[in-house]
């Protein structure tokens, strides 16, 4: 019994093992993870030692037998010593269990390297005489004499053909590309040679799908045709087209395989007159012989061009032609406020656009509208015309205002923008104890600059700001004024973990009108971005009563340093000064000094200060605010 008994455990575990295979080759037992094996390198360091290790990290020791396993790290070894010059090492290896191993040790006498014997590198066809190939060959880090690595020649061979697609040699070729390695001798020869062929120049481009007329769209062209090729440019362009937003989708690329065999008709189909046999009539004539597409690039190679060309295929898309968007916020200043946006990327096939924007907060409320006309240049230049109906109850301010401004738009490759109007305003307002309704016809030019990484929360960046106005009665204006207003803001980080912030602001207006000057040309200053620990223009000149007027001038400033605590979670420390005043210069600023919370939420950075006024009787304000700085 018992010797029976035996066979059948033994069976059955016959049976369990077979049946837990055919489990895990269909895959429905999971297999175990599969461990590398660790590796110590002794005898050599630094990168051929790191290289080696890294060989071996895929290495599972349980996929081979004992003396397999010995050569396959051999094998691996060798392979990473290699390509630091090494090709005749002496090996020792160890391992930690001879029947499972789990690490293994090799010391490694790496003996007498390679060395670089001859540089034979070369350039043929217009790629010679074009410099950023010869720089590349220049730049070649190694020399005759020295240890030979295999890296430097590698990235010197997908340089050259990288550069060579970039820059339009489409027929380049390597008629030699040789490592000969001679081992025996410790000697290598390395032999590269590259022959461009033409350079292709900018072909005729071809405009697929665009509602907007073509020779809006060619003006955006980096380039123009007999150009010689650059693949930066093609993406200049794409990206140009895409700036204008008059697009759903664009895809600009150039036709590399487009021949005049494109140009060649289909073969000819009979027609059902001819597959009919028609009794009585006469015969259809034969169809007219045609050339083939292989006929007509056998005739364009008898006299080819002698400049290549590359012509341009542009496909796009309408953007949608309404778009509505709604937002929602909350600030200290204003308290609840909601933005309504209506845009308009293009009404017509001028590419004009039209955006509308419908303020509301309890201190303001804004009907807005911008009708941009593009000119020669759609993305620098334009004719802008601006119109606004803007009510505001804030404080000892009550102003209906009416505008419309009309302005020529220049955009400048600093990055500057130039905007010169001409704006006309009606503003019903009453100030502290002033009723006042005045009409104003006044030009100006506005200068302005904003740079950035990552707009959502940049860790460098600037804007700037600058603007001059001139009112005069002399064309029927209510007030004569000349006003002066410049803002600066920085944005710049240390490191990961720390950023600052900074802003300088100064405002001036020169009349002997000022009763005549509305609110929205008078300076007030205090709030969330201005003077903090203070309320919304609650800093400026006050009459006799103590009711606010406005200041003839304005300064602030303020330094902020941020720490982050961790992750998007950031600690502010900040201080600010500034008031708007009657006369130059004011004899007191207002400070205040608070700390803060920057939270970089899915919906953009929250900003959340504790400000204490050191010129008010308050002991702190709270400040509270969703958006960038910029």
């Amino acid at each position: 019994m018992t010797g029976r008994r035996g066979n059948v455990d033994t069976m059955d575990k016959r049976l369990a093992g077979r049946l837990a295979a055919f489990l895990l080759l269909a895959g429905l037992v999971p297999a175990g993870p599969a461990l590398a094996m660790k590796a110590s390198v002794e005898g050599i360091e630094g990168e051929p030692a790191d290289n080696v290790e890294t060989y071996l990290q895929s290495l599972e020791a349980d996929q081979y037998a004992p003396q397999r396993l010995e050569a396959e790290v051999r094998r691996l070894v060798g392979d990473a010593l290699k390509v630091y010059g090494y090709y005749e090492p002496t090996l020792r290896i160890t391992f930690d269990d001879p029947d499972t191993p789990e690490e293994v040790t090799i010391h490694v006498d790496p003996g007498e390297p390679v060395r670089i014997e001859r540089l034979d590198f070369g350039l043929a066809g217009e790629a010679a005489d074009d410099a950023p190939f010869k720089d590349a060959i220049d730049a070649y880090p190694q020399q005759e004499g020295e240890v030979l690595h295999h890296a430097p020649f590698d990235a010197l061979r997908s340089k050259l053909s990288g550069l060579a697609l970039e820059r339009g040699y489409f027929d380049w070729r390597f008629t030699q590309r040789r490592m000969e390695i001679r081992p025996w001798a410790h000697s290598a020869r390395l032999s590269l040679a590259l022959d461009s062929g033409p350079r292709y120049r900018f072909g005729p481009v071809r405009f697929h799908g665009q509602h907007i007329e073509t020779d809006r769209l060619e003006a955006l062209e980096p380039f123009h045709e007999g150009k010689p090729y650059l693949a930066r440019d093609v993406a200049t362009f794409n990206q140009r087209l895409g700036q204008t937003e008059w697009f759903g989708s664009v895809s600009v690329r150039p036709l590399l395989n487009a021949g005049v065999g494109d140009l060649a008709l289909p073969p000819a189909r009979l027609g059902f007159y001819h597959q009919l046999d028609v009794t009585g009539l006469p015969p259809s004539p034969p169809p007219a012989p045609r050339l083939s597409a292989k006929a007509l690039e056998a005739a364009q190679a008898l006299q080819a061009p002698a400049v290549p060309e590359v012509p341009i295929e542009v496909n796009v898309t309408p953007a949608d032609r309404h778009r509505f968007e709604i937002g929602l916020g909350v600030a200290t200043d204003v308290g609840p406020r909601m933005r309504l946006s209506w845009d308009q990327p293009w009404v017509n096939r001028y590419g004009h656009s039209l955006d509308q924007d419908l303020y509301l907060s309890g201190a303001e409320q804004e009907f807005s509208g911008v009708y941009d006309m593009p000119l020669e240049n759609p993305l620098r230049d334009s004719y802008r015309l601006q119109y606004g109906l803007r009510n505001e109850d804030n404080e000892d301010t009550k102003s209906l205002e009416a505008s419309v401004e009309f302005g020529r738009r220049w955009q400048f490759d600093n990055a500057w923008e130039q905007i010169i109007y001409l704006r006309t305003t009606y503003e019903d307002f009453t100030q502290a104890d002033l009723d006042n309704q005045v009409l104003l016809l006044y030009p100006g030019v506005r200068w302005t600059r904003t740079r950035s990484r990552n707009p959502t929360f940049p860790r460098w960046g600037d804007r700037q700001q600058i603007g001059v106005q001139y009112s005069s009665e002399a064309w029927g204006s209510d007030a004569e004024f000349l006003r002066l207003n410049a803002d600066s803001q920085w944005i710049r980080s240390l490191g990961d973990d720390y950023r600052f912030v900074g802003r300088v602001g100064a405002g001036s207006i020169v009349t002997d009108d000022f009763e005549d000057i509305p609110p929205s040309l008078r300076f007030f200053t205090g709030g969330d971005t201005s003077v903090r620990g203070y309320g919304y223009e609650t800093l400026s000149p006050e009459n006799s009563d103590g009711k606010l007027v406005g200041g003839k001038q304005r300064l602030v400033g303020s330094v902020e340093a941020q720490r982050r605590i961790t992750g998007a979670w950031w600690l502010a420390s900040f201080v600010d000064a500034g008031d708007a005043f009657t006369d130059w210069w004011p004899r007191q600023l207002n400070t205040s000094a608070g700390l803060g919370v920057r939270w970089i939420s899915p919906v953009g950075p929250i900003r959340f200060d504790v400000a204490h006024p050191f010129d008010s009787d308050d002991a702190y304000r709270i400040h509270f605010a969703i958006g960038p700085e910029f």
